[in-house]
């Protein structure tokens, strides 16, 4: 397959993802969401899906490298993919639990486990590819953010 399409597969795919999570928080957004107490930290609404977009990109192409690293050890490889996929599935779980079902405490539970998935993600990204590895560095930042972001919002809203 040509490396083109592996690239625009790759992308398409963890954009998917990130549109798939889209579907439950768009409609809390201005229903649930924008009425509840948030720390005076909380970005605007109109900077997540910008950032969120970019950080799809970024997982897209560590996701096409791994898939393009031919001298890497399979079984290496297919560790780091285990690792990828369930910090994107988990990505979207948060989602679905914060927005979805209103659920701030159980999207913190959620957070949490993703940072540490997130965190073994580029563990093991790195044995295959460093800069694949280096490329997730700012997708965990942001989540760090909003693991914060979302224990203020448990605290505020009891």
């Amino acid at each position: 397959m040509n490396k083109m399409i592996k690239l625009i597969i790759s992308v398409l795919l963890c954009e998917g993802a990130g549109l798939l999570g889209s579907i439950f928080t768009a409609p809390a957004i201005l229903s649930w969401y924008i009425y509840l107490n948030k720390p005076i930290f909380s970005p605007p609404n109109y900077l997540f899906a910008p950032v969120w977009t970019f950080l799809y990109f970024l997982m897209g192409v560590t996701l096409y490298l791994i898939w393009t690293k031919k001298k890497s050890d399979k079984d290496i490889r297919n560790n780091a993919y285990v690792a990828f996929f369930l910090q994107l599935i988990l990505n979207v779980i948060w989602s679905v639990v914060f927005f979805g079902f209103r659920s701030p405490l159980g999207g913190l539970l959620i957070i949490i486990v993703l940072w540490i998935a997130i965190l073994e993600t580029i563990r093991r990204v790195y044995l295959v590819d460093k800069l694949a590895a280096n490329l997730l560095y700012p997708y965990l930042m942001w989540v760090s953010f909003a693991s914060v972001l979302n224990l203020s919002i448990v605290l505020l809203n009891p």
